[in-house]
């Protein structure tokens, strides 16, 4: 029955602090750790800001935090994989999760079909591997093309036993798109989110609790969550680690 549950675990996707990260990555997950949070989701695609597999390992074990996933570039499932795999062994993630595609490599529907069976040739190796591969959605990618919605067509492409999905809500909400009605069409291949909220024209993101988004109902329609993954992100805050303690407050207490 809803208003009976809340999160029993909150992570944060460091791309919301991600200027306090290049200063001093582990004074800022010390600090993300302080706030309560107890997994980050990392940014291989910044370089983990500067630091190895190993330093970013003894980081998180220093400092109490889990990074069960990482964002990663699209040419990292092209080439050296299987390195990137054993580097995610390492650190200790379940998922790498590729954020979006260069606009260049995504001009027509054929181009979505084609990522789709590469995540699903890398999704393989990855799962014989241990780790989950996952597509994370952007706000263009609910834009119309060629009369198709291209996540739509992505995710039709992908095979559920090897590729997953991170739903950006926010990101779904700034597009267009519906995660609710996402979600009861896809809920189970939804292993991971991305918890934003969005003001009323949908321009940009705002505090948890702010905007529009139906967060409430977002996290009662997940089926399975307690085996799921929720992340906190926020791209434009202007004071980005009070907003994001704000988020994490909110998020501990909300019921649904």
């Amino acid at each position: 029955m809803s208003g009976r549950r809340r999160l029993t675990s909150i992570g944060l996707e460091l791309y919301s602090v991600r200027d306090a990260m290049r200063r001093d990555p582990e004074r800022t997950m010390a600090a993300v750790r302080a706030m309560g949070y107890d997994n980050v989701e990392l940014l291989w695609s910044f370089g983990n800001f500067g630091r190895s597999a190993t330093q970013v390992r003894d980081a998180l074990a220093n400092t109490g935090l889990r990074a069960t996933s990482a964002h990663i570039a699209s040419a990292t499932v092209l080439e050296g994989w299987e390195q990137s795999l054993d580097m995610a062994r390492l650190i200790g993630h379940e998922m790498l999760v590729v954020p979006g595609f260069a606009a260049d490599t995504v001009r027509s529907l054929d181009d979505w079909k084609q990522w789709g069976d590469r995540f699903n040739r890398a999704g393989e190796v990855a799962r014989r591997a241990g780790i989950w591969l996952a597509m994370h959605n952007e706000p263009e990618h609910q834009r119309p093309l060629e009369g198709r919605v291209p996540f739509e067509v992505f995710v039709e492409r992908t095979d559920p036993s090897a590729v997953r999905l991170q739903l950006d809500v926010g990101n779904m909400t700034m597009g267009g798109g519906d995660p609710l009605a996402f979600l009861a069409r896809h809920g189970p291949r939804c292993w991971s989110f991305h918890l934003k909220d969005v003001v009323a024209d949908r321009s940009r993101d705002t505090d948890l609790g702010q905007g529009t988004v139906d967060l409430r109902g977002i996290l009662a329609a997940i089926p399975d969550l307690e085996r799921k993954r929720c992340f906190v992100e926020q791209e434009g805050a202007r004071d980005a680690m009070a907003s994001a303690k704000r988020d994490f407050d909110f998020l501990a207490q909300l019921e649904f």
